[in-house]
């Protein structure tokens, strides 16, 4: 069997999870489908997906295996189009990743404005906070607040995001406004659970880091929610300036020692370790550098 078509055939099941699908996509059928797979398991020695009736899934060999593919296949294409003296226009499926707080009106305003520069790059955007193997999970791109990434990932800093610690007037007019960062300790909390869950949260001071110690009333990997909560009086938390900013001017939400309580941290481009970069995924990169993201959006 054609060795190439067959790496091509299961970097597509495992990015589409379903031989179905890829079968109609290349006009094959699901049973060539699956044996060109299984051809490719036979030469490598390894399982690379699990089957059952109703699932797709790449075992940890398989993750291993498409990651090299990938760069792989990509490279061909990029020569292909060198030889034919054309020029790789982005196309294809680009699946990123992205905290919650990023799914607003600005951001889809960004994403129709990369649409008219690469209308065959369709983007698939998953905003969560669940933690993603993003070969595994076969993700072009990820986008993270972090202080530290992963070993094995490149990252591209994108810009700084900064935090407004905010709670709703209705909360500081009943337990008083704090006026330095030790008043906030046993204050209630809306924690996000990816950084904190006992409410220890330390904030940078004139003289030096200081450790609050508040008191959880919430917890959630969400971050909408926790605003809302915020809104309806539960307690403080802190909120990227993209989410909340509308909020404060609207009164919503009230600031809480802005001369203080001011942390702010890195944004990345995140993406796997490989040394050819799809045109797709550099296209996007580059367009969001040259939107002046992520303050184009705050």
């Amino acid at each position: 069997m054609d060795r190439l078509l067959g790496i091509r055939v299961f970097a597509a099941v495992a990015e589409a999870r379903s031989f179905t699908a890829v079968a109609d996509r290349l006009g094959l059928s699901p049973a060539m489908t699956s044996k060109h797979v299984q051809h490719i398991e036979a030469q490598v020695g390894a399982r690379l997906l699990n089957r059952t009736s109703r699932s797709v899934s790449l075992t940890e060999a398989g993750a291993i295996y498409l990651d090299s593919v990938r760069a792989l296949l990509d490279g061909l294409d990029e020569a292909e189009a060198r030889i034919s003296q054309s020029s790789i226009k982005p196309s294809g499926r680009l699946r990123i990743s992205a905290p919650v707080w990023m799914a607003t009106p600005k951001f889809a305003r960004l994403a129709a404005e990369f649409h008219d520069q690469c209308p065959d790059v369709v983007l698939e955007l998953d905003f969560s906070a669940r933690t993603i193997n993003m070969v595994e999970d076969g993700f072009d791109l990820a986008i993270r607040v972090a202080m530290s990434l992963e070993p094995g990932l490149i990252a591209r800093k994108l810009g700084d995001i900064h935090f407004r610690m905010v709670a709703a007037p209705g909360l500081l007019d009943k337990i008083g406004r704090p006026k330095s960062l030790t008043d906030l300790n046993g204050a209630p909390f809306l924690a996000y659970t990816q950084v904190t869950r006992d409410g220890k949260v330390k904030l940078p001071s004139p003289d030096g880091p200081t450790e609050i110690s508040f008191r959880p009333a919430m917890l959630s990997g969400n971050e909408s929610l926790l605003m809302f909560a915020a809104r309806e009086g539960l307690g403080f938390t802190f909120m990227p300036h993209w989410v909340v900013d509308e909020e404060l001017a609207a009164g919503r939400l009230e600031h809480v020692l802005p001369d203080l309580a001011k942390p702010v941290a890195p944004l990345f481009a995140v993406y796997p370790d490989r040394s050819y970069l799809p045109a797709k995924v550099r296209s996007f990169l580059d367009f969001l550098v040259a939107s002046g993201f992520p303050e184009a959006v705050s």
